[in-house]
């Protein structure tokens, strides 16, 4: 696939129509003032709304730093089809690793990051769930702030959406509660554009096997339970980004917002004190590791939008963190802020494939190279065709049965009864982050996904060399009950395919999954197959209600606690991970966040 996504970039990359948007997006240090009012570290997923609400008033003047290339011209990232060649070992990518995890065979698991204006969201599956109501009230409950909760946030959600058509313009009825959504917002947002041959058979199964696997009509409505159409981040056949809703080009064209691409943040320093509290105003920069570091002054505040592997390495690097690890690295302590880097989480997830007798697959476009260019004809031609949309057309979430015996000796790590433990995702084609792809055969995917897990990992600096990557140990499965869920998950799957529907469809499980009987089996599989699905959060996460200094990292208006003009808004503040695909809450923390830091300095919309 990779040989024909280059013969793709190759031929498109002069032909698609992409909004241009590189007139203000610099390289050169020379080209940036001196001082502005904020500084926001990182074009990420939240950071790019930040900037763009901020500088809604033209008086307030704003810097994003962003440590990869711009998005513009990027075709391999918006084409969605190409979700699956976005990461990793690729130029849009932090193309970070695991330490050996324990609970997984002592393996490594790649762990790519958003390296590229919109962050993540510009490498991402495009899969747009809000979450549960027990989540965000969960926040509201252990931070005091009743600001987080479902229905406070409610003006953000919309304020993030719009619903537009999909590609193919079909009628989606029965698909989507259009009532419950956005349709003003910077990011667009939709239900799939082409048609997938498994369509059929997964809806069928909600009725067939309505018991376990009921139909929802849409899983953004607070309560996701079940299985539904997958929303998208995707609009008129394209991927739709941070980058290309809150950076298009009428708020690149603001006078008073800067962005610098290619350039990473070293570290924040003191420039003052207020209040007792270290004013944290500047900001150290390099475009290098060997070359000059630069600085420039936030004369109101640096908002930290890294992400939750970066925002912690450069609190760490600044001096903010575990003091007896910082001394160790001859790091002189700013704050001593031991959960700097702690409490990481992310959701485990593993793909168990089958053998199917259909040949309408994904599998054909990467095995036939003729089909791959009729397919990229028809999409450049007519912006209609397969690569309109991601390889997720339906995804389902569930609880663990209240009679299970999985919670006998331990907490249910979950928000509430709203809230999923695990996830289905079903993929028309062979879809694995473990292991090698194989040359030939059709496949059905069902990726299996833990949402609430209990285990927590850590980001530790390796040196103090801000180019030399962070430690990072997710810890996965470190808790026996994730790994406990992720085993009912992949039976969950089983039994999702037992169905009348699939009788003559399904063949046999692929692999090393063919021959599970005991849970022991299960267990196996589970430790030798899962990976990560990439959403990291809680590296500095929001401390509880009350909390004795030292206790979580940052306040529940999310300034960094210990400092003053440092906030920090990115998926590292969740003290608990979305039981959801986290773009949505990461957009939603930002918009309120951005409201926040209006209302702090009286800045206009």
């Amino acid at each position: 696939m990779a040989k024909l996504q280059s013969l793709f970039t190759a031929i498109a990359i002069s032909s698609l129509a992409l909004q241009g948007i590189e007139a203000k997006i610099v390289s050169s240090v020379s080209e940036l003032r001196q001082s502005y009012d904020f500084v926001v570290v990182g074009g990420g997923t939240a950071g790019n709304v930040v900037a763009n609400r901020l500088t809604e008033d033209p008086g307030a003047t704003v810097l994003i730093i962003e440590a990869g290339i711009s998005n513009e011209g990027q075709e391999d990232i918006i084409v969605p089809f190409f979700a699956v060649q976005a990461s990793p070992d690729t130029i849009w990518t932090w193309n970070y690793t695991t330490t050996p995890q324990a609970a997984l065979n002592n393996r490594i698991v790649n762990y790519p990051r958003g390296r590229v204006l919109g962050g993540s969201s510009s490498i991402n599956f495009m899969v747009y769930t809000r979450g549960p109501i027990d989540d965000f009230d969960r926040y509201a409950a252990f931070t005091g702030d009743e600001g987080w909760s479902w229905n406070s946030l409610q003006e953000f959600i919309l304020k993030v959406e719009k619903l537009v058509p999909p590609a193919d313009g079909h009628n989606t009825t029965g698909m989507i509660d259009p009532s419950i959504h956005g349709n003003n917002g910077n990011v667009d947002i939709s239900i799939r554009g082409a048609e997938m041959s498994i369509d059929d058979m997964v809806v069928e199964t909600t009725q067939q096997l309505a018991g376990e696997f009921p139909f929802n009509l849409d899983m953004n409505n607070g309560k996701p339970l079940g299985v539904g159409w997958v929303q998208s981040s995707i609009g008129d056949g394209k991927r739709s980004s941070s980058a290309t809703g809150y950076l298009a080009s009428q708020f690149l064209s603001r006078q008073n917002l800067d962005v610098i691409v290619e350039t990473q943040v070293t570290k924040v320093f003191k420039t003052g004190i207020a209040n007792g509290l270290p004013v944290i105003g500047g900001v150290e920069f390099a475009q290098s590791r060997s070359g000059p570091r630069y600085n420039v002054t936030a004369r109101k505040e640096v908002i930290l939008s890294a992400g939750a592997v970066n925002t912690p390495q450069i609190l760490l690097l600044s001096g903010i963190g575990d003091n007896a690890a910082l001394e160790k690295l001859g790091i002189e302590t700013l704050v001593d802020s031991p959960d700097v880097g702690q409490k990481f989480i992310d959701h485990p997830l593993l793909s168990s494939q089958f053998n199917v007798t259909g040949t309408n697959t994904s599998d054909t476009v990467r095995q036939n190279a003729t089909l791959f260019m009729e397919l990229f004809e028809q999409y450049n031609t007519t912006g209609q065709g397969l690569f309109v949309d991601s390889p997720i057309d339906h995804i389902g979430w569930f609880r663990i049965p209240d009679n299970s015996t999985i919670f006998d000796n331990t907490t249910d790590p979950s928000a509430g009864p709203t809230a999923p433990h695990h996830e289905l995702l079903f993929s028309n084609g062979f879809a694995s982050f473990v292991g090698e792809t194989p040359s030939e055969g059709h496949y059905l995917s069902i990726s299996s996904s833990v949402v609430s897990p209990a285990s927590r990992g850590s980001l530790t600096l390796n040196s103090t060399d801000p180019f030399d990557f962070p430690i990072i140990d997710p810890g996965f499965f470190s808790s026996p009950v994730d790994l406990a869920i992720m085993v009912e998950s992949i039976k969950a799957a089983r039994r999702f395919l037992t169905a009348p529907t699939w009788k003559d469809y399904i063949i046999t499980p692929f692999g090393s999954g063919a021959n599970l009987t005991t849970d022991a089996d299960f267990e196996a599989f589970a430790r030798a197959n899962t990976g990560t699905i990439f959403h990291p959060a809680g590296t500095a996460a929001m401390a509880p209600k009350d909390a004795a200094p030292g206790v979580g990292v940052v306040n529940s208006d999310l300034t960094v606690r210990g400092v003053s003009g440092l906030r920090v808004v990115d998926a590292s503040v969740f003290p608990f991970i979305p039981a959801a695909h986290p773009q949505s809450a990461v957009y939603v923390f930002g918009e309120r966040a951005s409201s926040l830091i209006k209302e702090k300095w009286g800045l206009s919309s």
